[in-house]
């Protein structure tokens, strides 16, 4: 697994612009069974990828929080919000909460999470590849590329699935005018 989060970032960078570009399409139009064709790329992938034997995205980010996830997993550390919010979290701009540190503190050796049950929102939906409306995900999906081995896949089997030529080195030829009346 370490060879492959180590090569991950030189491997999403090289499909930036082709990713860009199917969500340019997929906004463009989507196709009708979309989110069905998400979730069942999803669960694919998520039969062969144990998240244990990575943990990349809790070593690596740190999740939003909402203010239920703040109240749930408060209570779960029999603490009081604000306690809560003052040890282990920080404000954003937009008054929205998320963990101080990065790797999340409640990530153990063994890439268990020590708050599974309660945890947020965020952590419970990622890599968000299987939510409705997918193509509005651009930018969360493709930073995830880099992050999660599983996003990267799911998006590469996207691509392979829908019949839409995304590669910069697709698309008709060009066609040869000639010069003069020939």
């Amino acid at each position: 697994m370490e060879n492959i989060l180590k090569q991950l970032p030189k491997k999403a960078k090289d499909k930036e612009k082709e990713n860009k570009k199917l969500f340019k399409k997929l906004r463009k139009k989507p196709p009708r069974h979309l989110d069905t064709l998400m979730i069942e790329l999803h669960d694919k992938e998520f039969e062969k990828t144990d998240c244990l034997s990575c943990a990349n995205c809790c070593k690596t980010t740190a999740p939003w929080l909402n203010n239920q996830d703040v109240a749930r997993i408060a209570k779960h550390l029999k603490l009081k919000e604000q306690k809560f919010i003052e040890e282990y979290l920080e404000v954003g701009d937009d008054n929205e909460y998320s963990f101080k540190t990065v790797p999340c503190v409640f990530l153990g050796f063994d890439n268990e999470c020590s708050i599974y049950k309660v945890r947020p929102k965020a952590c419970r939906e990622y890599p968000h590849t299987n939510r409705r409306r997918f193509y509005q995900l651009e930018t969360i999906t493709i930073a995830n590329t880099s992050i999660c081995p599983a996003t990267y896949n799911i998006l590469e089997a996207l691509k392979k699935t829908l019949p839409i030529e995304y590669s910069e080195k697709g698309g008709k030829p060009r066609e040869k005018f000639r010069r003069g009346g020939g």
